[in-house]
């Protein structure tokens, strides 16, 4: 079973089950009321339960790791001519200015769907989540704001301390991946307070929410607003079809890709349209709902996520050969980045905790103690799906994004040791501090 959470009422402690772990629905015996055969059950269960795994943050992290892993291997073997050859392939229509290579339609269109789960995560978080009590909420969201500005201002410290030109990566070390995190949090802190889980996710949904503001704003340019509006236009219908509970799958997926290909072509980032298209869905249960339509897309899509888009996305985004060696790390750039992640994310994240806790009447609770955060804060350092994006944005391809790229997959690396370590350390200790109530 997935592990719940707790959401602070009035009440105390309630259990609520996470987005991110939406509840399984049981597995039909009847297809269009007709009863399933031994046989196509049996076809079934192994299907199935692959997408099970899938929705699981653990194995969909691995699986993350793995494409990583094999792209950079690929990349710096003696087959590297071939891996840049596909990723630099076009494909797509010219006629309609969808003409892409590979590698672009991997951060363009794949990534969307990734999107469409954060909008989905957005909305449910906002309406039915952790984020509805603006009160309980503030803390972690204070959190997550301290943790963007402070990677970001060592960044550009370093820049300009260096001299480096370079000053529009200061959005790369700002992000947090919220696959690894979490997925790391339930299995270097199993044993902890599940209020702890609350707050990364937390953390991590006002973070994502943060990156989408940045990449809208500072990444999008010659907006056309024709196009935006016309692409705003089929959000909505396609938010008047969800309230209304359409089951016309292929009309919302057909209206998905005119969204998408309208804000891409409008000059906005297209994976913008994702999250707007995840944001329109419904997050509360009406009268003979089991589940909220939020929840039923996450299961339904989350598996596509997990194990396709991202996958496809981190193999042609971390698919670096390292050509100037561990010179590439030197590199202000690199540097920037490195420290923006692994430290800024530290002092912005546990020392903004720190602060607020101690002259604010903003508390922790619930048995988080301030040496928690300090576990969570160093896993928030690891930046990897939005932080590639945000590097190949910055710098489009060459030697400041291969840096760039280097510097999140060695800073990710790191934080995701301390980080694992700082909470195994929380884990064995028996006595705990005053966050105990």
């Amino acid at each position: 079973m997935p592990p719940k959470l707790t959401r602070l009422g009035s009440r105390g402690p309630q259990p609520v089950t996470s987005l991110r772990h939406a509840a399984r629905k049981p597995r039909p015996s009847a297809v269009d009321g007709k009863h399933l055969t031994s046989t196509g059950r049996s076809l079934r269960r192994p299907y199935e339960a692959f997408l099970d795994k899938l929705r699981h943050e653990t194995v969909a992290g691995m699986i993350l790791l793995g494409a990583v892993a094999l792209a950079f291997a690929w990349a710096n073997s003696t087959w590297k001519d071939s891996y840049h050859a596909i990723a630099a392939t076009y494909i797509g229509p010219e006629s309609l200015g969808l003409r892409m290579s590979v590698a672009h339609w991997a951060a363009d269109g794949l990534l969307a769907i990734f999107f469409f789960m954060i909008g989905l995560e957005l909305k449910t978080e906002f309406v039915t989540g952790s984020l509805r009590k603006f009160s309980r909420a503030l803390l972690p969201m204070l959190a997550a704001v301290f943790g963007m500005v402070v990677p970001a201002t060592i960044y550009a410290v370093t820049q300009i301390a260096t001299g480096s030109p370079y000053l529009e990566g200061w959005a790369i070390p700002t992000a947090t991946d919220i696959a690894f995190a979490v997925a790391l949090l339930g299995i270097f802190g199993r044993g902890l307070p599940p209020a702890l889980r609350v707050f990364l996710l937390t953390l991590a949904v006002v973070d994502d929410l943060l990156a989408i503001v940045v990449i809208a704003i500072f990444y999008s340019d010659g907006v056309d607003f024709v196009l935006l509006a016309a692409c705003l236009a089929v959000v909505a219908v396609f938010g008047l079809l969800v309230q209304r509970r359409s089951n016309q799958w292929w009309l919302l997926i057909l209206l998905g890709i005119l969204a998408w290909a309208l804000m891409y072509r409008s000059g906005v980032h297209a994976t913008i349209a994702g999250v707007l298209l995840g944001a329109t869905v419904p997050a509360r249960t009406r009268k003979r709902e089991r589940d909220s339509m939020t929840h039923r897309y996450v299961h339904q899509v989350g598996p596509v996520s997990a194990g396709l888009a991202l996958p496809i996305f981190a193999f042609f985004s971390a698919g670096i050969t390292i050509s100037g060696g561990i010179a590439m790390l030197a590199n202000p750039v690199a540097t920037g980045v490195m420290a923006g992640l692994v430290l800024g994310k530290v002092i912005g994240i546990f020392g903004g905790v720190a602060l607020l806790t101690r002259f604010t009447p903003l508390t922790l609770g619930n048995g988080v103690d301030l040496p928690d955060v300090l576990g969570v804060s160093l896993l928030a350092g690891i930046g990897f799906t939005v932080s590639m994006l945000i590097a190949q944005l910055s710098f489009g391809d060459g030697e400041q994004a291969d840096s760039a790229k280097l510097a999140i997959v060695v800073a990710s690396l790191i934080a995701a040791i301390l980080g694992g370590v700082a909470l195994r350390v929380r884990v064995h200790t028996r006595v705990r501090g005053h966050g105990v109530r």
